[in-house]
């Protein structure tokens, strides 16, 4: 949805001095002192060619073992491989669930098709030749027409805090977008595209195939990217421009740097429309906003820096301030498929050429997708592993900072294709159900325990669990133990934990030393188990004995999992008796002697268990209700009757 200009007039944006998280310019992206262990540093070269759609580079990473573990090999992600042909992990994950639109790639052509070949590998100083020694490896499957990771064996084993540095040289063919990467006409994102190492640990190399439905995990370092283009066209990329130069040959080369990042993606076309604004918002570090935004789009420049300081400021105070200084905001071409994605101080956001007010579109990706800086961006979880760490994070995250800022989000459905869309202003779309995706959290409610790594998860699973679940139980929580004690757990985990790789026992670590309480038996519930809360009224009766009348309301815990609820009873003289049930026993029945029968009975009044998958059966009432039902399911079929007339009336 989107919102009135007045709106986001009141948005906090007054100039005022700015806390000192790091000595940041904003004209090199050099950071002084480290915020990261800049154990994994890429030097890439890397020219474009727009006629064949390809990728020439070379890339020098830098790296040094930070772990107690000894290193005989790399491996590396090797991820547009995923899309080379239809046998890749990833694409047989895509057609079982059918989630992404790229069930196609066994009809697409070879030139629709993506590719990395590694063409040289050495490592430096010594120099020794390894190219011959590249393999593929499969390690969550097996799958041997995998070619996502690939491993090098070490000449000589890298002990712990010793460091290496390696060359390769590679070529990639970019393709028609699959998974928010790729080409559509003269518009080019490139994100996930050059060799990367994956994670050292103690264990071993945590270095995951590409799976359909989960995303990225790398260290941090420092990147330093240079990105030969056609002359003419506009660049946008992670970090900021260090330099630029006319080759004379028709093309550009850009220079981008940035410190402390785990990833780089860019971005080229002749189409962009450059905007920047500021942000500054009381004692926040200010940010330079840059958006690249499509020519149709470009009376929305507003809308799009409005909704992007609605993160900085609210994330920023929140959980910590956001230290780099700049952010880049893409506006991805129609049709591109590559919105709504984030990376390192740069994301892509997805808006429509009509673009009502009083809908959160675009606000609402925007915020997201700004939003991950701080969940995937400084705190660096295992996505493949524990997705919901980032994106369950964000989502609760988002719903809350769209509340706090008063953005008017009404319900809004497209029509013709999706192209025309109505905002109905009598439909105010809630945090509590829309932003949390309740309806998506029921339809996968069982299917799968958060606590599996993410990438076995069933591939249809990921949104209604990693998301939806995730934003659920934390507003639970918040509506359970306040929102002071969240925020204050939440705060603890970001700056004990930014820039590292924290796991989930960290994150309800976090969260338990801030409430002061054990609130585990409730994760265990949440992450580690699958069972459904199902909390409701079973029965409500009122017997008259003499003067007075015996009521009784039996609720009952209808799912297995278990969680402490309310019950709310309502007498016909206006009495009201709230009781409180630990919710452990299968039922629970309560009886009242009063001058006057119960009206009604209802759990949970409060809503504090937003994770009920069934909110009908929460209530009974003695009262007759037929009348109100009939009346408004006549209406609403009237109203579509109205609506079909007028359409066709319109057409004739």
């Amino acid at each position: 949805m989107s919102v009135r200009r007045a709106v986001f007039a009141a948005l906090p944006m007054i100039a005022l001095l700015p806390v000192i998280v790091s000595a940041q310019s904003t004209d090199t992206g050099v950071i002084d002192p480290p915020l990261s262990s800049r154990n994994a540093n890429y030097t890439i070269a890397a020219r474009l060619d727009p006629g064949a759609h390809t990728i020439t580079a070379t890339e020098t990473i830098r790296w040094r073992n930070i772990t107690r573990a000894t290193a005989t090999e790399l491996q590396f992600h090797v991820y547009w491989n995923a899309w080379r042909d239809s046998r890749s992990s990833y694409m047989r994950e895509a057609v079982l669930g059918a989630v992404r639109p790229n069930a196609d790639a066994a009809l697409r052509s070879e030139g629709d098709r993506a590719r990395i070949d590694v063409t040289a590998i050495h490592l430096v100083d010594p120099d020794v030749d390894l190219t011959a020694t590249q393999r593929f490896i499969a390690p969550d499957d097996g799958n041997t027409e995998d070619r996502t990771v690939m491993t090098v064996p070490l000449p000589r084993p890298v002990k712990p805090e010793e460091s290496l540095a390696i060359r390769i040289a590679w070529t990639a063919h970019v393709p028609r977008t699959f998974d928010r990467t790729g080409v559509v006409g003269s518009y080019y994102f490139i994100a996930q595209w050059f060799p990367k190492l994956g994670v050292l640990q103690d264990a071993g190399w945590n270095c995951h195939q590409f799976h359909s439905s989960t995303e990225f995990f790398s260290d941090y370092g420092t990147y330093d990217v240079e990105m030969t283009v056609p002359r003419g066209w506009i660049l946008g990329a992670t970090g900021v421009e260090r330099e630029r130069r006319d080759n004379g040959d028709g093309t550009t080369t850009y220079r981008y740097g940035q410190d402390d990042v785990h990833d780089f993606a860019w971005t080229t076309s002749p189409d962009y429309i450059v905007r920047t604004a500021p942000f500054r918002s009381g004692t926040l570090p200010p940010v330079t906003m840059r958006l690249l935004l499509q020519p149709e789009h470009a009376g929305q420049a507003e809308r799009h820096f409005a909704a992007a300081s609605i993160s900085l400021r609210h994330y920023g105070e929140w959980y910590g301030p956001y230290p780099y200084g700049h952010i880049t905001i893409i506006d991805s071409a129609f049709q591109s498929g590559a919105g709504g994605m984030e990376y390192p101080t740069l994301f892509t956001a997805g808006t429509r050429w009509i673009a009502p007010r009083g809908a959160t579109t675009p606000e609402s990706v925007i915020v997201h997708e700004a939003g991950h800086q701080w969940w995937y961006g400084m705190v660096g979880n295992n996505e493949f592993e524990d997705a919901w760490l980032d994106e369950g994070l964000n989502q609760f995250s988002e719903g809350r900072a769209i509340a706090a800022s008063g953005v008017p989000d009404h319900l809004v459905l497209r029509y013709f294709g999706g192209f025309v869309p109505y905002v109905f202003n009598d439909v105010v779309q809630t945090r509590e159900v829309d932003s949390n995706l309740l309806q998506v959290y029921r339809e996968v409610a069982t299917r799968d325990t958060p606590s599996t790594p993410s990438y076995r998860y069933f591939p249809t699973s990921s949104g209604g669990i990693t998301y939806a679940k995730t934003a659920l139980w934390l507003n639970t929580l918040e509506r359970w133990i306040g929102w002071p004690v969240l925020q204050r757990g939440m705060s603890d985990y970001f700056a004990t934990w930014k820039f590292r790789h924290p796991k989930p026992n960290d994150f309800f670590e976090a969260l338990t030393r801030a409430a002061g309480r054990d609130l585990m038996p409730f994760f265990d519930q949440v992450y580690r188990g699958s069972n459904r809360f199902d909390y409701g009224v079973d029965d409500l009766t009122n017997v008259r004995e003499g003067d007075h009348y015996r009521s009784v309301v039996v609720v009952r815990r209808f799912g297995d999992a278990i969680f402490p609820v309310d019950l709310l009873v309502t007498f016909t003289d206006g009495e009201r008796i709230t009781e409180h049930w630990d919710g452990v026993d299968r039922w629970k029945a309560y009886a009242y002697e009063r001058p006057a029968e119960a009206r009604s009975a209802e759990v949970d009044p409060n809503r504090v268990l937003l994770l009920d998958v069934n909110w009908t059966n929460n209530s009974k009432t003695t009262a007759p209700r037929g009348g109100i039902a009939a009346t408004k399911w006549s209406l609403m079929w009237l109203r579509w009757l109205e609506d079909h007339l007028l359409t066709w009336a319109s057409l004739a």
